[in-house]
């Protein structure tokens, strides 16, 4: 699984072997064994990997599924992987087995009062549900307010987000392609 992910966030930033290899000052047969399964990267390289993504290091952590059959299919709830702290005010758990698709599914808890101060633009095309909780979503300079049922889409624009409410919003949403 590490191996999967590892090659499509590479992919998704549209990055080589070669320039990835460069910028973690290792050989390209290394990295390509890496994203093969025949290496194992260290905690050092994970840690560098992390900050070259610009992911959390805990990503990288996987939960296996405990049945063989299910792994890349299924994920069981106390299974997910968590990215985030509480401390940031965002706090996500990939629903997606892995990041091997064409998009990353997550759930999104925003703690009240969070927000994302500067505008993110990503290459991506995005989708969300909000499942609770009061959700204000700023898309291309424009804010909208979200409640529970309410749903948004854009791709390739610039956003921000916040929690104006006193509740945690919980938000399902949709990356193409995956950028965690």
């Amino acid at each position: 699984m590490l191996a999967r992910d590892i090659r499509a966030l590479r992919k998704a930033r549209g990055l080589t072997l070669a320039e990835i290899a460069l910028k973690l000052g290792r050989s390209v047969g290394w990295l390509s064994q890496v994203e093969r399964g025949l290496s194992a990267p260290s905690l050092a390289d994970l840690r560098a990997f992390a900050e070259l993504f610009g992911v959390p290091v805990s990503l990288f952590f996987a939960h296996d599924a405990p049945d063989a059959g299910e792994r890349g299919v299924v994920v069981r709830a106390g299974r997910r992987r968590s990215l985030g702290t509480a401390e940031s005010g965002l706090v996500e758990e990939l629903l997606s087995p892995d990041l091997g698709g064409s998009f990353e599914v997550l759930r999104s808890e925003f703690a009240p009062g969070a927000e994302l101060k500067a505008a993110a633009s990503r290459p991506t095309e995005e989708a969300g549900y909000v499942v609770s909780g009061t959700f204000d979503l700023e898309i291309a300079g424009t804010w909208y307010r979200l409640g529970e049922g309410d749903s948004f889409r854009f791709a390739n624009k610039p956003f921000r987000w916040r929690n104006p409410g006193a509740d945690p919003a919980v938000v399902v949403w949709v990356v193409s392609p995956p950028v965690y």
